[in-house]
């Protein structure tokens, strides 16, 4: 099997990296300083590079993604929906049951902390769902415990 290209075997901070300086205008800088938010919230975020070339920062599940169009940057929260936005960032996929996106145009100014607590809340999102699913799956080899009569 052929491999499929170089890009694959580049880690994906390195890509993401790259994408950065290819678009090499506002939102190549916008990308930059969402990543550097998303770091200072989460500094035990993972960065991933999946679907063929979309950023994408997980913690015990995807946290978010940042994908980058002509006249967006948009930031894709996996479980959006579920979360609390007091400062009302998401402006964008609001008519679904799962996902909230921000979308960032030229010139838009990024109300930091705001962010920051969004992204925080997304990963404590993420790790008691993990949790709750721990707790519920059985053991493998257990038997069901006899609850006395």
């Amino acid at each position: 099997m052929e491999n499929s290209g170089a890009q694959e075997a580049k880690p994906p901070s390195e890509l993401i990296n790259e994408r950065i300086e290819e678009l090499g205008d506002w939102r190549g800088e916008m990308l930059s300083r969402i990543r550097a938010l998303m770091k200072q919230a989460e500094p035990e975020v993972v960065e991933e590079w999946k679907w063929r070339g979309v950023p994408v920062w997980s913690h015990a599940g995807i946290v978010c993604t940042g994908e980058t169009y002509k006249n967006v940057v948009k930031m894709t929260f996996a479980k959006g929906a579920s979360l609390e936005d007091p400062s009302g960032l998401f402006n964008s996929s609001l008519e679904g049951n799962v996902r909230r996106a921000i979308d960032f145009h030229e010139g838009d100014k990024i109300d930091e902390e705001a962010l920051k607590e969004l992204i925080r809340a997304a990963v404590a999102l993420n790790v008691s769902s993990t949790a709750q699913k721990r707790r519920r799956a059985p053991r493998s080899g257990a038997t069901p415990s006899k609850r006395p009569s």
